[in-house]
């Protein structure tokens, strides 16, 4: 009768994922944090100043409060544990940091222009959209880190 005690056969994801403060500890999860930080901050310098190009820095404000909100999701969902009940949760994270750091790569370029085009309007404006650029850069960097880091890990 020792079939038993043997865990389930359905059980799926390996149990790799760290739980409590160790979560972002780890490299793979340890890249959460920051991408929500600074992705929040695009948001927020991009809400403050005067949107003259609705166009461009639109999808700026589209791409970074829809990531953040989908990694606070992912976020939660490996603080309660939630990627246990899938078998692919590696390769949906993996997708999900790819896609979404061309997107704020693209985000990233058009906040650029738009910063480059608002030279001419207002220095403070200038200012508050070139540290925009400046963390949407960073942030695109660490979706990357992300994308390869849990597809390699």
């Amino acid at each position: 009768m020792a079939s038993r005690d043997l865990p389930p056969a359905t059980s799926y994801a390996p149990p790799d994922v760290p739980s409590g403060v160790a979560l972002f500890l780890t490299i793979p999860f340890a890249f959460l944090l920051p991408e929500l930080i600074f992705g929040i901050w695009v948001w927020i310098l991009v809400a403050v100043t005067q949107v003259a190009y609705p166009l461009l820095q639109g999808w700026v404000l589209y791409v970074s409060l829809t990531s953040f909100l989908i990694s606070l999701m992912l976020l939660l969902s490996y603080l309660l544990g939630f990627y246990k009940k899938f078998e692919s949760w590696r390769i949906l994270d993996s997708l999900y940091h790819g896609i979404t750091s061309i997107l704020y790569m693209s985000a990233a370029v058009l906040q650029v222009y738009a910063t480059i085009i608002s030279e001419k309007d207002s220095l403070k404006n200038y200012y508050v959209n070139t540290a925009a650029s400046f963390f949407a850069f960073i942030t695109t960097l660490l979706y990357i880190l992300h994308a390869f880091s849990i597809f390699y890990h």
